[in-house]
């Protein structure tokens, strides 16, 4: 057996878990920068003479056709990576990531190929969404079954970390290209320069990470020969029912939370509340650096205190401080910046999730119960909850804020569910070795 559960982190985990983390936020990055350049795109890639909101829909559908090839990408690579290796797919994973964003970036526009423009960047998104659908759930088992066994909430949560940093990563050269070129240059050429980048550093990730090595867990279970013997997919759902459906409402606990406070909510204080666009994107910037450490923070939580108590206290937390902050959104935006930071540290309750799925499935089928878990609730929740959100709004201008405290609350219930299985096993709750 490699290593003890108790022993700290050495040299080789720190280095495993770096490499890791700064490969899933690139690839996070070059998945997301779509969306912060989609007006452009919409222009370059769409005939100027059709209606502007059908080029805008047209856009933001291709951007939409990656969340959709997450779930097929990803169960297929975790197939792959419970039968052939977790390294073999955590490097294919970024490659499948780095070279679409590098073509995006060279791509012709609607000028210049007609009608293939379009259909070729739809093309290079569903290759993108299948590589973040192997990323996510593969970084998460290879850090797990790389670190001791007490430390692998610290380690998860330090990855989900990273990966929340590839949207800061992208949000701030947005904000660089914008703020440094002209729009006539940004429409010309500045658009191509983070797709250029991304790809740039995604192929640097890639070489870092052939010095990465099999997990331990995988190599002895392929010396005992006791991989999955059937087909993983099939196994999950005939026998881990109960472990995907917690694993299912938790990716809608960290989806929903993050599409909300991170993602929608700098346009919805500007649009509901009048507050200055400046103001509401530095206010997310502090917010999402927060909600990295908060991510540490539970994940290390989790390996001292267990999922159950660190999620009821979490979720607490979190209905706490995302009440905070809309309130002072609504009542006293001289404060934004503070309860924004502390709406954004107590999102990183988020941080526990990846702790709880790579304990609930056993080695042999872990990657494809946490893909498929992960990536199809992910498509569900990730892409209802903007649309859940806008209607409520009509009732209610506090809508987001319902939004997150009905999901607190069902963090709490789970909590309290997962403090049970400390006297009976809920889940599959053997050792990650």
């Amino acid at each position: 057996m490699h290593n003890n559960s108790t022993r700290r982190l050495n040299r080789q985990d720190y280095k495993t878990l770096s490499l890791a983390a700064l490969g899933g936020a690139l690839e996070f990055y070059d998945f997301i920068i779509f969306v912060f350049f989609a007006a452009v795109i919409g222009e370059r890639f769409f005939p100027a003479d059709i209606p502007d909101w059908l080029r805008q829909m047209q856009t933001f559908g291709i951007f939409a056709a990656g969340y959709l090839a997450r779930p097929l990408g990803g169960i297929i690579m975790a197939h792959f990576g419970d039968s052939r290796g977790r390294k073999k797919m955590f490097s294919l994973s970024i490659l499948l990531m780095a070279l679409p964003t590098l073509a995006m970036g060279l791509l012709p526009d609607y000028a210049s190929l007609g009608v293939a423009a379009p259909v070729l960047l739809l093309l290079l998104r569903l290759l993108q969404g299948a590589a973040i659908g192997g990323e996510v759930p593969g970084a998460w088992v290879f850090v797990a079954e790389h670190v001791p066994e007490k430390r692998i909430g610290f380690a998860c949560g330090t990855l989900t970390a990273g990966l929340t940093a590839g949207i800061l990563l992208g949000a701030l050269v947005a904000t660089l290209i914008a703020t440094t070129l002209s729009a006539q240059s940004i429409a010309t050429f500045g658009w191509r320069i983070p797709f250029f980048l991304g790809g740039i550093f995604g192929l640097i990730a890639l070489y870092l990470r052939r010095w990465l090595h099999e997990t331990p867990v995988f190599t002895e279970m392929q010396a005992r020969k006791a991989l999955a013997q059937e087909l993983p997919l099939k196994t999950i759902v005939r026998a881990h029912r109960r472990s995907v459906i917690v694993s299912m409402l938790l990716t809608w606990l960290l989806s929903a939370c993050i599409v909300v406070v991170i993602l929608m909510a700098p346009a919805l204080l500007q649009k509901t509340y009048g507050l200055p666009a400046a103001q509401t994107l530095q206010a997310n910037s502090l917010a999402t650096v927060m909600l990295l450490i908060g991510c540490v923070v539970a994940g290390a939580a989790a390996d001292r205190f267990g999922a159950g108590k660190t999620l009821m206290v979490g979720s607490l937390l979190l209905a706490g401080g995302s009440a905070c902050f809309f309130y002072v959104a609504a009542a006293a935006p001289q404060y934004l910046y503070a309860a924004y930071a502390l709406a954004g540290l107590c999102v990183g309750v988020v941080g526990i999730t990846p702790f709880i799925m790579v304990k609930a499935f056993p080695a042999d089928v872990r990657f494809t119960g946490i893909s498929f878990s992960y990536n199809v609730a992910y498509a569900i929740f990730g892409g209802l909850t903007p649309i859940c959100v806008t209607f409520i709004m009509k009732l209610t201008p506090m809508a987001p804020l319902w939004y997150v405290l009905s999901l607190a609350a069902m963090g709490f219930v789970l909590g309290g569910w997962l403090l049970r299985s400390d006297r009976q096993p809920l889940l599959n709750q053997v050792s990650i070795r």
